[in-house]
């Protein structure tokens, strides 16, 4: 008997399986059983256990498999191998489970805006919001779904967000702790059995990401480059995308009232253009502000009916008389709010376009050193694309904060696991076919680091990012950074931003700055030895690293 076989019968056989609710339905069931609380803006708020407030990493896996195995990038942290055994315990274990739950939700939706690779995903869960969330966040299915590539080739989700493994059964299985205990999370995806399991991490981005990663080993397969971005089109049917990691704008940018959105995070490059995974965002809610991100603040909190909102705050600091403390991060910086598209006031109902004309990678540099804009040539966006890098900010012990380098490959390393060349190489290609123009933009700091300098101004930004965008930047004149090999604009149509379009200026000490950029410097050939050393990285492409 197969394992579709297994969960077949058992969703027939359950007395309770609640198959595609309405909306209405799946937010009242929320409401009645869930861990959910009606707002007085009709959006529904959540918590989550404190291990449950993000991702996962290492309990993360992927099954290695002898079809997939030549594909992955075990170099990779990210690719925590689970074998084909040990996944099938846990499957067993979920179906078994779900069996016995007095009620279960199933729906049936797809990943992908464009139908020729749209894949169907069928997500089990013993929870409402669960179900709400992919009603969110996954699509439709398409009346011409027979056309996809992926028709006859489904993902089967099980998410079991509130129920813990038996870590005595799992001994040997999954992860042991630092105090030797045996870890009793689990989310695993097995590509090439098409089935996945999300088993005791209640956090909703585990279901997102889970299906963003499935989708990143499938496409590249049928030469469609998955990326880890937002994307928005003009007024006279130009895209863009903004790649970025956590925390540096994408959301926030590509929310522009003056162009379409297709969507925030995950997005497909085929032959014939971009497409949107999703359905819907899954927006940052820390630090927001209404003012300056009144697009997100609009769908998440707009007043309506509770059945007919459903948006969903996730971990945000809500205080009993209702009001809500965007900055207060003691439960978690990663509060989240999941919502449709449908809820933004400018959006391109068929989130698909055509091939990008302008590409922005965004960076949050805490070391204020990056400047805000720099333009950067094929080999230099190769390599840009490869590093994908931002910075954190560290806890502190005595007082005093430093950034942190982060590099993630692809600006969304732990969910691109095959051999890196996979993506390169299509990226490459894609920048040659269609001539792309391909700018650095730094959301972060300026006047020193963080905690000295400040952090540069969304409304700055946002009037760089157009002046990129309407094509303004291609004519004027430019000066090369001979430490990080990128081109900097020495001026940019708004006049207000020239003052902070050289870094240096912007710090009282010059020497200072001098060291913070041979450390950051330093910070990117080391990784770049780390990550790359062994591998075919063309010269021309390893010679554009900061500090070579």
């Amino acid at each position: 008997m197969t394992m579709t076989t297994t969960i077949s019968e058992m969703l027939t056989a359950h007395a309770n399986c609640k198959k595609n609710l309405a909306r209405k339905e799946l937010i009242q069931q929320s409401v009645d059983h869930d861990r959910v609380t009606k707002l007085r803006t009709g959006a529904l708020s959540s918590w989550t256990p404190p291990e449950s407030t993000g991702r996962s990493p290492k309990d993360t896996y992927v099954v290695d498999t002898p079809a997939v195995t030549n594909h992955l990038d075990w170099n990779s942290t990210n690719n925590i191998p689970l074998s084909e055994e040990s996944f099938e315990m846990l499957w067993n274990d979920a179906i078994a489970l779900l069996a016995t739950k007095e009620v279960i939700f199933e729906t049936d939706r797809v990943i992908g805006a464009d139908s020729k690779y749209a894949l169907p995903v069928k997500t089990v869960a013993d929870k409402a919001l669960t179900a709400l969330f992919t009603d969110n966040m996954f699509r439709p299915e398409p009346k011409d779904i027979a056309n996809s590539v992926f028709a006859d080739k489904p993902f089967t989700l099980l998410v079991l967000p509130d129920d813990k493994l038996d870590a005595s059964r799992y001994e040997g299985h999954l992860r042991t702790s630092l105090d030797g205990s045996t870890s009793t999370m689990a989310v695993a995806m097995n590509f090439d059995g098409r089935r996945g399991v999300v088993f005791g991490s209640a956090y909703l981005g585990s279901v997102k990401k889970l299906m963003f990663t499935v989708m990143n080993y499938y496409l590249p397969e049928q030469g469609i480059l998955p990326l880890h971005c937002s994307a928005n089109e003009g007024k006279n049917g130009d895209s863009a995308l903004l790649l970025g990691l956590s925390g540096t704008g994408k959301t926030t940018l590509s929310a522009d009232p003056e162009r379409a959105l297709l969507g925030d995070d995950e997005h497909g490059w085929s032959s014939d253009g971009i497409a949107n995974f999703e359905n819907g965002c899954y927006a940052k809610l820390i630090d927001l502000n209404p003012q300056k991100e009144p697009e997100i603040f609009n769908a998440v909190f707009h007043k309506d009916d509770y059945l007919n909102h459903g948006a969903i705050v996730e971990n945000c600091m809500i205080y009993p008389n209702g009001n809500i403390d965007f900055s207060d991060d003691r439960l978690t910086p990663n509060s989240r709010a999941s919502y449709p598209l449908t809820f933004l006031s400018n959006v391109k109902e068929s989130s698909t376009s055509v091939h990008p004309k302008t590409i922005l990678f965004l960076t949050a540099d805490a070391n204020s050193i990056l400047p805000p804009i720099a333009k950067l040539s094929r080999d230099q966006a190769m390599l840009w694309f490869l590093m994908g890098y931002t910075s954190k900010l560290a806890g502190t012990e005595t007082g005093v904060t430093e950034p942190i380098s982060t590099f993630s490959r692809f600006f969304g390393g732990p969910f691109m696991p095959r051999n890196p060349r996979d993506y390169t190489d299509l990226f490459g290609k894609k920048m040659d076919e269609h001539k792309v123009n391909v700018y650095l933009v730094n959301t972060g700091w300026t006047g020193g680091t963080y905690g000295v300098g400040s952090r540069i101004d969304i409304t700055i930004t946002r009037m760089i990012v157009s002046a990129a965008l309407s094509g303004a930047l291609e004519n004027v004149e430019y000066h090369e950074d001979s430490l990080f090999h990128i081109s900097v604009p020495k001026t940019c149509p708004g006049g207000a931003t020239n003052k902070i379009l050289n870094p240096i200026d912007t710090w009282n000490d010059k020497e200072a700055f001098n060291v913070r950029a041979q450390k950051l410097a330093s910070d990117f050939s080391a990784h770049f030895d780390k990550a790359y050393g062994k591998s075919d990285i063309p010269a021309s492409v390893k010679n554009m690293c900061p500090g070579k």
